[in-house]
């Protein structure tokens, strides 16, 4: 049971064009939202589709792929793990945050949509 601590792999959207920042140390951090949505029938048998929207994270080589071939609206499978932190706005607020930190993504669609990226 060791082995499935702490996973987490999605199929989503991509919401927004991911957004590279080059840290001083030269790492380099990429950020976006994905979109995942789930269908259901109601209690009056009508067809809902509810929508969940993830931070996601990436590093390194991870996080230049994404750069290349992710932009918003694309489908992709992200694998990894949660994480929460916390951090402190200008106003001096302690805000608290969960996101996926990725460790293997995988672009879905044609190739032919992934060779415009």
């Amino acid at each position: 049971m060791s082995t499935i601590r702490n996973k987490v792999q999605l199929i989503g959207n991509v919401g927004n064009d991911p957004e590279m920042t080059v840290l001083e140390s030269g790492k380099k951090v990429i950020r976006f939202s994905l979109a995942t949505n789930e269908n259901y029938k109601n209690g009056k048998g009508e067809k809902v589709q509810n929508t969940d929207w993830h931070n996601i994270v990436a590093w390194g080589k991870t996080a230049e792929i994404i750069e290349t071939y992710a932009s918003k609206g694309k489908q992709i499978a992200i694998h990894g793990k949660l994480t929460s932190r916390s951090y402190e706005t200008k106003e001096g607020d302690k805000r608290y945050i969960t996101e996926i930190v990725v460790s293997e993504v995988l672009l879905l669609g044609s190739n032919t949509e992934n060779q415009g990226a």
